[in-house]
Order: C-alpha cells, then sequence, then structure tokens
C-alpha cells in the first residue's frame, strides 16, 4: 500500500485475498479491539499500523518473546 493511514475494505480484500465481506468482518472485529482500548475508530476503515501488527505474517517488526 502506498503509505496510507487507514485501509479500506478493498485494500484488505487485496492484500489477504479473502471475499469483500470478510474484509468487512475482520475490519468491525479490529475496530472493536481498538474501541475496547479507548481509541476513536472509523467505520469502514482501519489503521494500517494495527492491522499489519495483528494480522500474523505481515508486520515488518520482528519481536521475540
Amino acid at each position: 500500500m502506498e503509505n496510507k493511514r487507514f485501509l479500506t475494505a478493498q485494500d484488505v480484500m487485496e492484500m489477504l485475498g479473502v471475499s469483500l465481506s470478510y474484509s468487512y468482518k475482520l475490519i468491525r472485529r479490529l475496530n472493536a479491539e481498538l474501541e475496547a482500548d479507548g481509541f476513536v475508530t472509523i467505520k469502514g476503515r482501519v489503521s494500517t499500523q494495527y492491522f499489519l501488527k495483528r494480522i500474523y505474517g505481515l508486520s515488518t517488526d520482528k519481536e521475540v518473546g
């Protein structure tokens, strides 16, 4: 992605190779997690940074333990 701050369902669909409806479901789930932590979310969009952190294998960070 070209340094987008937020991803749309279309972006998620293309990155993961899943259906559009599943992309929306995943965005709702990730946004619910963020809201539980007190963050403001945008319906139908997810933070690129949080998405990459939570989706297995897409994060560029190498964490151990």
